[in-house]
């Protein structure tokens, strides 16, 4: 029974996790910021705004200690949300606990390290496939061998259903990313064939739950009876134990809604009783978000709520003292068979292109999910999709819960960046520079060559190396890698027949163009900062595209001089930000300010993402023209929002056309 916690500092959320764990959290599960995640030091230029927000600033051993200061590691489970800078994280923790006196071969518990589904759906990759799937394959050769306890990776579909993926693509994309990372550590020679049953048994996934119950339910035993059939067939695993799914649940956030927010409860009950109440396709960890996700950063109350969840099922009902009380149903059997046949299918497709790594660098599978994300969405537009509170029965009372909703959630401090920036310069002062100019540079040997990265990481890790330097001296080995953003290969998903809202959309877009004198409008869509949860950005993107813009998209991960140099380059009539890190405050009247500076404050700037109310008014005061958060769900609205906000910046009348 875990939550998924860490915000501000080491120290406040050590304070947090021993809170948590006396509350009958059973486990922890650690949230790192997004500095953290990609590779950067707290004072790097990308890191501005970001630092300790979505989770806790690791910059070094130091940072470490502290997180875990007064937990017994050797006692712990710990998972850790970490990917493309797993191999350091992990580094890190095996010194503080070699520093406890600590047995390391006795420590459990989970790395994510799942680099695939970053390319497509969460955006913290730094490194190309190829050497980021070396770092994975040396990871799980150094655990099998040496922390044998250890999960070193979590195949990740979670990420890709919130990115628009079907139970299919969930499925067959999490499977074939499990394939890619075992013939990879097949073909290493890392492990003797007589332990490669080891490996297999240490690989677990981190899946989606959903609300569609039945549905859900019949994904697990689909996953399950996939796994063992490859693991059987595909690499000769006759250990059934060694076959076993093991997998972890975090239910899904992005059902979770702005308006009406309480529903959020009965949503969360609903999609953990999908993979707990039949024990053939019950997780064996589950975590549940907070009520208040799409407000903003949930308060240690919030995840308190979410943790007396699955105790109350656990300890309180039945629903765990049974065999699988499903067995036996032709539906469920039905439903199962189809899943089963259909994820094998586009698996075998995946394969004909070469397997995973080959289909994220074609954009296969990128755009595969825009395609079905934006599918989706439309049917959510139209009503076909019902959403209670959102799309249908929009009436409510007044809710106590967000009566206050500046307090509704927890806000990071804006000074505390400063000060973990102050310590960080402090640790960099202190720590013995020769050594850690040598540990780096025996890294980048290792990196150039062929061996096993993990035993340099480690030594980076003890000789007071910091993040941003690890992931420096790779990236100079390795390079940077840019993901495809699937968008101009995204089908049209919303038609826009005569009558339609898309239609009438596109009428105000050709005019307003017309009356520029511009040939075609053209939309800035940007990502400041490291926030790489892309899936809002490339909907308004390719509806914008649909609609008759032309569409400036260049991705993740821009500076703020980025963006305003690309759309006075591009001479766009509108910039868009997305943002759902919270660093928004910082990032968008920066943009502004550039503008400003660039003689071009007449282009029209809007935001959107988790943006509570009060920030939303701040936004809009520094000179923002509209805001859109999550409960703004009809995107062909918000296009046409975005030309009336055209026309208003170029002084033209308002189009009476209804978007």
């Amino acid at each position: 029974m875990r939550t998924y916690a860490g915000h501000s500092t080491a120290e406040a959320s050590n304070a947090l996790y021993r809170n948590n764990l006396a509350k009958g959290q059973t486990g922890l599960s650690v949230a790192f910021d997004l500095p953290t995640q990609t590779g950067y030091d707290p004072d790097h230029i990308l890191a501005r705004g970001e630092v300790g927000r979505v989770g806790v600033p690791v910059s070094h051993l130091g940072d470490m200690r502290r997180l875990f200061q007064d937990i017994p590691l050797e006692q712990m489970n710990t998972s850790m949300t970490i990917n493309a800078t797993a191999m350091w994280l992990l580094a890190l923790y095996q010194v503080v606990a070699e520093e406890q006196g600590a047995d390391v071969t006795r420590l459990q518990g989970t790395t994510q390290n799942d680099i695939v589904k970053e390319y497509l759906s969460r955006g913290t990759h730094v490194f190309p496939p190829v050497p980021s799937l070396r770092l994975t394959t040396d990871m799980i050769t150094y655990t099998v061998n040496n922390i044998p306890k250890w999960n070193p990776i979590n195949i990740c579909s979670y990420h890709l259903q919130e990115a628009g993926a079907t139970p299919v693509q969930e499925i067959a994309y999490a499977m074939s990313t499990a394939i890619a990372v075992l013939d990879a550590v097949r073909d290493s020679g890392q492990v003797p064939a007589e332990k490669f049953g080891d490996v297999v048994a240490r690989i677990s996934f981190f899946v989606n739950a959903g609300v569609r119950f039945v549905e859900e339910m019949c994904k697990m035993r689909a996953f399950g009876r996939i796994w063992d059939k490859v693991t059987r067939e595909r690499y000769g695993i006759e250990n059934e134990k060694q076959r076993r799914f093991r997998y972890g649940v975090q239910v899904n956030s992005l059902g979770l809604t702005e308006a009406q927010p309480e529903n959020n409860v009965q949503r969360i009950v609903l999609e953990m009783l999908a993979v707990t109440l039949s024990k053939d396709a019950r997780a064996r960890a589950v975590q549940l978000p907070a009520w208040n996700e799409a407000l903003g950063l949930p308060r240690p109350w919030d995840q308190q709520w979410s943790l007396r969840i699955q105790q109350v099922l656990a300890l309180e009902s039945d629903l765990l003292e049974y065999e699988d009380i499903f067995a036996g149903s032709h539906v469920i059997e039905a439903k199962v068979d189809a899943l089963v046949a259909d994820s094998f299918a586009e698996m075998d497709r995946i394969e004909e292109m070469g397997g995973a790594m080959a289909a994220v660098e074609s954009g296969y599978l990128k755009s595969q999910l825009v395609s079905s994300h934006a599918e989706r969405r439309a049917r959510i537009e139209s009503g076909d999709e019902k959403i209670v509170g959102v799309n249908c029965y929009e009436a409510t009372e007044p809710s106590p819960l967000t009566s206050d909703l500046d307090g509704a959630i927890m806000t990071v401090d804006p000074a505390n960046e400063a000060r973990v920036v102050a310590k960080l310069h402090e640790w960099r002062d202190n720590r013995d520079e020769a050594r850690a100019s040598e540990a780096l540079a025996a890294l980048k040997k290792a990196a150039a060559g062929t061996e096993n990265l993990m035993a340099a990481t480690v030594e980076c890790a003890r000789a007071g190396v910091t993040t941003g330097e690890w992931s420096w001296a790779l990236r100079d080995v390795f390079g940077e890698f840019r993901a495809p953003t699937g968008v101009s290969s995204a089908p049209v998903a919303v038609t826009a027949e005569a009558g339609t809202p898309l239609a009438a959309v596109r009428d105000k877009v050709a005019r307003t163009a017309e009356d520029l004198g511009s040939g075609r409008l053209r939309l800035l869509v940007g990502k400041p900062g490291l926030d790489g949860h892309s899936n809002g950005a490339e909907q308004i993107a390719v509806r914008a595209r649909d609609a008759g813009f032309e569409v400036v998209y260049q991705g993740i991960r821009l500076t703020p001089e980025q963006i305003v140099s690309a759309a006075l380059a591009e001479d766009v009539h509108c910039v868009g930000l997305s943002i759902l890190s919270g660093s928004h405050a910082e990032l968008v009247p920066d943009v502004l300010v550039r503008l400003r500076e660039a003689g071009a404050a007449d282009i029209p700037v809007i935001a959107g993402g988790i943006i509570p109310p009060a920030d939303a008014a701040d936004l809009r005061a520094a000179g923002v023209a509209a805001v859109f958060t999550p409960k703004d769900f009809g995107i062909t609205e918000i296009i046409g929002r975005i030309v009336d906000e055209i026309r208003k910046a170029n002084k033209l009348d308002p189009l009476e056309v209804p978007a």
